[in-house]
């Protein structure tokens, strides 16, 4: 079956694909379908609101199951910063390397045992007849004080999870057991299993 994954990001997209598709379900990007998201306003003020806004967006325009993802950091001692505004914290269009640096700064004279953080991502899966599945996954760490590791994307190489490592340092099936997206995109599989 296929699913259409309202997004153009394609880190997303490759880890949506690689926990789904033992389900037989095959995930298409945006690209992909030829499906544009200029027009989609993400005006929610929390993560299952953009998400389930995206994923309305793209079931009515394609008339498949959609899956919207809305994901973001949250530091604690910046009230929650960056949220919902996670892609866009340095501006629109600026690149995340300058949204890292703008929280580095933040807390340049915060202590360490200060920059817990957490990842938080909702998914909306919407099905064109209506039937809607909503999930939340969530997973805690810390601010680092510099970018490390390789792997990742957005804010993984300031990101410090429980073992010490920032999610850049780890490998794509060892940031899926623990992350963020992979707590949500599991709840997601059993709702889907028990739907099917």
């Amino acid at each position: 079956m296929d699913f259409i994954l309202a997004s153009n990001n394609p880190h997303k997209l490759e880890e949506i694909k690689r926990i789904l598709l033992p389900l037989g379900i095959n995930v298409i990007g945006a690209k992909e379908a030829g499906v544009d998201l200029s027009d989609i306003e993400e005006t929610g003020k929390t993560f299952e609101e953009n998400a389930r806004i995206k994923a309305r967006a793209f079931v009515q325009y394609t008339n498949m199951p959609s899956i919207g993802d809305d994901s973001g950091l949250m530091v604690d001692a910046l009230n929650g910063e960056p949220g919902v505004y996670s892609a866009r914290y340095a501006g629109e269009g600026a690149p995340i390397g300058k949204a890292t640096e703008k929280i580095l700064n933040k807390l340049k004279n915060v202590e360490k045992n200060d920059r817990t953080a957490k990842f938080v991502t909702a998914i909306c899966c919407l099905f064109p007849d209506g039937k809607e599945i909503v999930v939340h996954g969530e997973c805690h760490g810390k601010v680092g004080y510099a970018p490390t590791g390789e792997n990742g994307f957005g804010y993984d190489p300031i990101f410090i999870t429980e073992d010490g490592r920032t999610f850049a340092q780890l490998t794509p099936e060892e940031k899926d057991k623990i992350s963020h997206r992979g707590n949500a995109l599991r709840k997601l599989k059993i709702a889907l299993e028990n739907l099917f």
